[in-house]
């Protein structure tokens, strides 16, 4: 929960009355009203992702277009090439790519994903951080962009196994589309952006739809006997199963990319000798870290037993020792595991996969294993 989550200054989705109607246990979350989950509870959400499909309310996301002024796409590339490490010239039209803003330090201020709709670009970022995002765009891409963002449109995501073919129902040309597929397409009879993607490591799709057609939608996705609606709960536990990064806990203004461990979302033609290397914010640190390595990097962890070990542990390198070597940033009980797991960063010298370092649990020192990520294996549709 933020500071500024009073109940009276809660913000509301589209969907809240739907999730409402629902029996969805509202709670604050980036400055919304948000369910963390159902009657059917976090377990049986979480489950129901993994075996069927799931239907997660993100309409709390910000959504933005960037166009050039020129009114080639390929300067608005280039544009955001200055604010993310990334290869946005190739994203070709109709695809998605993840991305960082990053600062000049080589932190990271979001993450965020990337489309490339023929004429503009399109731009899902992240609930806490959608002012400073618009802010920061503005700042550094109004001399040559149009920056708009999208408050009438809503965002859900369809994760599951069944996602496809239940959304089939609804767009035909759904199956068809590939792992980071993007672009406009008719659901329901809808002007949607669909996407092929999402946050859980399944199969799935994330639907951008007109606020005052999101509830219609969202409730004919919920028809179906393979659908149900799933919270903020279930989709902590997906995440962190699928080793993706939460933002503001597993990376934030502190973590370059490197040490986060997404060296793989930046291309070779941005690295050091490729055709359009660096000159994004933080450049210097980021290629440097790239070339010569970073003093620490993101882990998986497994521990041993069937207590949790959550967020901001301490982490050491033995059983005595009085001084951390690095902490948790997420964690919890993965219940397609069946097992605790955590997230969090290491020196990278003590960082290697099966070592054994201790997480200090209630006075207590708790083995757990650096593990390799993902911890339950993704499914999408390449």
């Amino acid at each position: 929960m933020l500071a500024t989550d009073k109940p009276s200054t809660l913000k509301q989705t589209p969907l809240h009355a739907l999730h409402v109607a629902r029996g969805g246990k509202m709670v604050p979350f980036a400055g919304y009203d948000m369910p963390v989950q159902y009657a059917t509870g976090v377990l049986k959400e979480h489950l129901h992702t993994r075996a069927a499909a799931g239907v997660f309310d993100v309409s709390h996301m910000g959504q933005l277009t960037l166009r050039a002024k020129s009114g080639k796409v390929e300067d608005a590339a280039l544009a955001l090439e200055k604010l993310v490490p990334m290869d946005i010239l190739a994203l070709a039209p109709g695809r998605q790519r993840y991305a960082q803003f990053t600062n000049e330090a080589g932190g990271i201020l979001d993450d965020l994903m990337v489309a490339n709709f023929g004429d503009h670009l399109f731009l899902v970022v992240n609930a806490a951080c959608k002012d400073e995002d618009e802010a920061h765009l503005r700042a550094h891409l109004t001399d040559t962009c149009i920056i708009e963002t999208l408050p009438d449109r809503a965002l859900i995501a369809l994760q599951g196994p069944k996602a496809a073919d239940v959304l089939a129902k609804f767009c035909p040309e759904a199956p068809a589309m590939k792992f980071m597929d993007a672009g406009p397409h008719q659901v329901n009879g809808i002007a949607c952006f669909v996407s092929r993607s999402g946050y859980t490591g399944e199969d799935g799709y994330e639907i951008s739809i007109p606020n005052d057609q999101a509830e219609a939608l969202t409730s004919a996705l919920l028809d179906d006997p393979d659908v149900l609606p799933i919270g903020l709960g279930a989709r902590d536990s997906l995440r962190l199963e699928a080793g993706l990064c939460l933002y503001g806990h597993d990376i934030d203004t502190t973590t370059t990319p490197v040490e986060g461990g997404l060296n793989w979302s930046i291309q070779k033609s941005r690295r050091t000798g490729g055709a359009r290397a660096g000159g994004f914010l933080g450049s210097d640190r980021i290629l440097g870290q790239l070339d010569g390595g970073a003093p620490r990097k993101r882990i998986g962890l497994l521990p041993e037993g069937r207590a949790p070990v959550r967020e901001g542990v301490l982490l050491f390198a033995d059983a005595t020792s009085t001084e951390s070597i690095g902490s948790v940033t997420s964690g919890g009980f993965g219940p397609s595991l069946g097992a605790p797991i955590a997230m969090g960063y290491l020196p990278s010298a003590q960082a290697a996969d099966g070592t054994t370092v201790y997480a200090e649990l209630r006075g207590q020192r708790m083995p757990m294993k650096v593990s390799p990520m993902p911890f339950v294996p993704h499914s999408y549709k390449r």
